[in-house]
């Protein structure tokens, strides 16, 4: 499936956080949130990535937005990673990768000659119509906080 764009509606979804809760996009239904889909927990991009949202969370929640990680990795890897950096926002589990593969960014991958399937380090900022605003797509995790402030503000 191809990513999805600007416009189209978003997916229905439940994921479970790290929190304990579950997230879906009923209960969402009519607020403005972000999903920011990421490969890996606690690898050198993604943490970058965790963490400069961290260090700015201030201005991501002046938005009025409902911001959430994305990866495959379980909720229990999910609560070591938010824990060990402090992160003030709940990652989802998307342990089958259902909720990526209907966004459009669970893709092939190649790394070192190997090839396997994974997250696309992509941005999605759904607004209270359930209607997709701006996809932040293939971004790297040192220009995410950004693009991400730039399309929130727009």
């Amino acid at each position: 499936m191809s990513r999805l764009q600007a416009g189209d509606p978003a997916p229905q979804f439940e994921m479970s956080a790290d929190d304990g809760s579950t997230v879906s996009s009923d209960s969402l239904a009519g607020e403005r949130y972000v999903l920011y889909f990421y490969p890996k927990d606690d690898t050198p991009g993604c943490t970058a990535q965790a963490c400069s949202l961290r260090d700015s969370w201030s201005r991501v929640t002046d938005t009025g937005v409902t911001l959430f990680g994305v990866s495959p990795d379980s909720v229990r890897s999910h609560v070591k990673f938010r824990a060990k950096y402090a992160l003030p926002y709940r990652l989802l589990s998307d342990a089958g990768h259902q909720v990526a593969d209907a966004f459009g960014v669970w893709i092939a991958k190649k790394f070192m000659g190997r090839s396997y399937h994974g997250n696309e380090r992509t941005t999605f900022v759904v607004g209270p119509d359930g209607r997709i605003e701006h996809v932040l797509a293939a971004v790297k995790p040192a220009e995410h906080l950004d693009q991400l402030m730039e399309a929130l503000a727009a």
